[in-house]
């Protein structure tokens, strides 16, 4: 009897995945160490890239705040990606799909790393998002090569790698930025996947579970289209006017598209997301704490590295008078007195130290990603003796607990290196519990599409707080004031400088999204008894 469409079956017996079960320790965990370093690209890109936004943004000036869409479209393209790559590794094979991701990843970070243009640049960050399927297709292959008793244990270490992009990507994207510039992480990333690929045809063996069907080209486009049109609202709405209609339009077709997709799914004989699956309350409650935590997620990456890094307002203002002064003596051909020039900021900002890139990593992205490492593997350990669901309630409270502490505590790089070390437990035990919890959840043959929507989950969340911080901060601009010599003062608007309460804003939206999350877990009859790595039937 088929078992297809039931959730929660695992292993059907008989089916030969290509399980390493007579393989040695060696064997197994050298397989799992490649399969993690390869997908190392996901997060030593987004740790690269929200770290260096802010170094980034001068090169495009036209973008503005937008320059966060370098960030909305690898959510929001890796969230409709994920569904399609999971969905082919099940029917075409999980090895083959994983190298195909990491070329097309590859073609992306030579684009990245040679345009001037905008456009260009972010069509480049698309064709990168494939990292976000390559780690989903990891899951899937760990599920179906490591023996049931290291599945757990592997999944939180694939969830929050081996240290590489922990403790390395900060470091490297300081001293590549610093000394180089931000085109160097991209052709660093480029390298590491040419010098990869190779090692991981020639290790990992291909696992041997197959599904029949077809990729719903269809549900793809309408859940991309749906989810792009609504965060460009989100994102927009500010600029735009949010009761515009021409701006509610974009919203208007985004949640169109949406109920499209789910009616066009359920009519599809190989629907994009199984529907039955998909509204299983161990799999629909899973996908919904994905897509409010990773909110939270969007917020943090990008507000706190910004932050820091932007100058503080006693170190900007001489900034702006050399501007003005150097204005005046192009315009009139003469020289003003320094003193005679005063700049007035309308509201102000509190934060900014002006930190480097290299700064910023070793004082606070270093300490939170060897934090998450670690709590990764704990999440495993963890998951294996009570169950996935205890570890994560412990995550979400984390994240809440932090995150209110940057919003109502001054805004200095001390407060987000201490803040760091809980942030960075909170990701290790989050993102190593919830491909746990999915694995549990449902059999084998729908590993890949299953993975599939949590990726996509994760990454829709992502891109979602991302774009709502963005509304915020563009919501709340710094003017400055130039006046010489008792003058009437000339007004401008700050580029690239936002005032306190737009990150404030940011960072209390994140707390009630993972509040949110928190909720659903309580609920949650899933992941209460201890993980076995799917071996046997619910």
């Amino acid at each position: 009897m088929s078992t297809t469409s039931t959730v929660g079956t695992s292993d059907v017996p008989g089916t030969d995945t290509g399980r390493l079960d007579e393989s040695s320790r060696l064997r197994i965990f050298t397989v799992l160490a490649v399969i993690v370093l390869y997908t190392e690209v996901a997060p030593i890109q987004f740790t690269m890239v929200s770290a260096a936004l802010q170094k980034i943004a001068p090169s495009f000036p036209a973008a503005g705040p937008n320059i966060t869409w370098s960030l909305i479209v690898f959510g929001l393209i890796g969230a409709s990606a994920s569904p399609v790559i999971g969905k082919l590794s099940d029917i075409w094979g999980k090895k083959r799909i994983f190298l195909i991701c990491g070329v097309v990843f590859a073609a992306g970070c030579l684009i990245s790393a040679t345009t001037t243009s905008w456009p260009l640049f972010l069509a480049g960050r698309c064709l990168q998002s494939t990292a976000a399927g390559m780690a989903i297709v990891a899951y899937g292959l760990i599920r179906d090569l490591l023996p049931h008793k290291y599945v757990p244990i592997g999944l939180g270490i694939s969830a929050t790698g081996l240290g590489f992009s922990a403790a390395v990507a900060p470091i490297l994207a300081g001293y590549l930025v610093d000394q180089h510039s931000w085109r160097a992480m991209f052709w660093v990333l480029l390298v590491f996947v040419a010098v990869m690929t190779p090692l991981v045809a020639f290790v990992v063996p291909e696992s041997k579970l197959r599904v029949g069907g077809r990729v719903d080209i269809a549900g793809a486009v309408l859940l991309s289209s749906g989810v792009a049109m609504a965060l460009l609202y989100v994102s927009k709405g500010n600029d735009w006017g949010w009761s515009k209609a021409t701006t509610l339009a974009w919203l208007i077709g985004g949640v169109v598209a949406l109920v499209l997709f789910v009616l066009v799914e359920l009519r599809s004989s190989t629907p994009l997301m199984d529907m039955r699956l998909l509204l299983a309350p161990r799999v629909s409650l899973v996908l919904l704490t994905a897509v409010f935590a990773a909110c939270l997620v969007g917020v943090h990456s990008y507000a706190v590295a910004y932050m820091v890094q932007t100058p503080s307002q006693s170190a900007l203002e001489p900034t702006i008078v050399s501007r003005a002064l150097a204005r005046i003596a192009q315009a009139t051909g003469h020289t003003v007195p320094p003193e005679l020039v005063h700049v007035t900021l309308t509201p102000g900002y509190s934060y900014g130290d002006g930190l480097s890139l290299m700064q910023f990593a070793l004082r606070i992205g270093l300490g939170q990603g060897l934090v998450a490492m670690l709590f990764g593997v704990i999440a495993g350990l963890l998951a294996r003796r009570v169950g996935a669901r205890l570890p994560l309630i412990g995550a979400l409270v984390l994240f809440a607990t932090t995150t209110v502490a940057l919003a109502v505590l001054p805004h200095t790089w001390q407060v987000f290196a201490l803040t760091s070390f809980g942030f960075g437990a909170a990701l290790g035990l989050y993102y190593a519990c919830m491909p746990i919890l999915m694995v549990e959840a449902v059999p084998p043959e729908q590993q890949g599409i299953s993975v599939g929507m949590q990726g996509a989950a994760q990454s829709i969340g992502t891109a979602i707080g991302t774009a709502v911080i963005t509304a915020f901060v563009s919501a709340h601009p710094i003017t400055a004031a130039v006046s010489v010599a008792g003058r009437p003062p000339q007004e401008s608007t700050l580029p690239n400088v936002f005032a306190d309460k737009g990150y404030e804003l940011g960072f209390w939206f994140g707390v009630a999204a993972t509040v949110c999350a928190l909720l659903i877990v309580l609920v949650m009859k899933h992941g209460r008894t201890p993980a076995t790595g799917g071996a046997f039937t619910h």
